[in-house]
């Protein structure tokens, strides 16, 4: 049975909401890198040195915040696809684009990219 996009993504969202660093590492491509900001830093790491991160700190399921995780957009031709997503935790509000690719009917994350805004500086 081949996985779908949405079941790569719906995977994605649990294990980032639950801290699951083994079932993200499922997900990921062994070379994937991941780029973005936090606080205005520029933010880049192997996708293994990001899971080590995702393991080491509180989940927002431990922390009792609501799963918010959205789907936004999703473009797929052939063997590859880019996903749009919108994901408010850990008092940040997130937006990512991740680039997957098929690999033997399995859609892996290749690259993950994001920036956000505070949550606080949106409700003020």
């Amino acid at each position: 049975m081949q996985d779908s996009i949405e079941q790569t993504v719906n995977a994605y969202f649990d294990g980032v909401y639950r801290g699951d660093a083994a079932a993200l590492a499922e997900l990921f491509d062994i070379d994937a890198q991941v780029y973005g900001d936090i606080d205005g830093q520029l933010y880049h790491k192997s996708a293994s040195a990001y899971l080590a991160g995702v393991a080491a700190r509180k989940s927002p399921h431990e922390l009792g915040e609501p799963y918010r995780m959205k789907l936004l957009a999703l473009d797929k031709q052939a063997n590859i696809a880019s996903v749009k997503l919108h994901s408010p935790m850990l008092g940040f509000d997130y937006y990512l684009y991740l680039t997957l690719r098929r690999v033997y009917g399995q859609w892996l994350i290749v690259n993950k990219t994001f920036s956000h805004g505070s949550v606080q500086e949106k409700t003020t």
